[in-house]
């Protein structure tokens, strides 16, 4: 991928790691990095994900609230639906059921 880094290819690494069914957060990939490179953010892991993220299993990162963004809701249920994500009435992800914790990944 053009343009992409260490860094990147790293969070993109961590997001593809999350198992069929689960998500986890923006803000738990950029701490699994900083557990790695000492460095990262939420924002920066955002970053990443939508400029490279299309070739991981992007509708597994989501915001701390179980979202994503308006316009990637519609695509994500249809994988949500396929893999058996547990979700909330409002379709976000339902995170106190789905949780995959990279760092806890890290530490196992």
């Amino acid at each position: 991928m053009a343009g992409v880094t260490d860094w990147s290819e790293l969070v993109l690494d961590i997001a593809d790691d999350v198992p069929p069914g689960r998500a986890t957060t923006y803000g738990l990939i950029a701490e699994a990095a900083r557990a790695r490179t000492g460095r990262g953010s939420a924002r920066s892991v955002g970053a990443v994900m939508s400029r490279e993220g299309g070739s991981v299993a992007w509708w597994r990162v989501v915001r701390a609230d179980g979202s994503l963004p308006e316009q990637l809701t519609a695509r994500a249920a249809e994988h949500y639906r396929a893999e058996g994500t547990p979700r909330r009435p409002g379709g976000s992800v339902d995170l106190t059921r789905a949780l995959w914790d990279p760092v806890e990944d890290l530490n196992a």
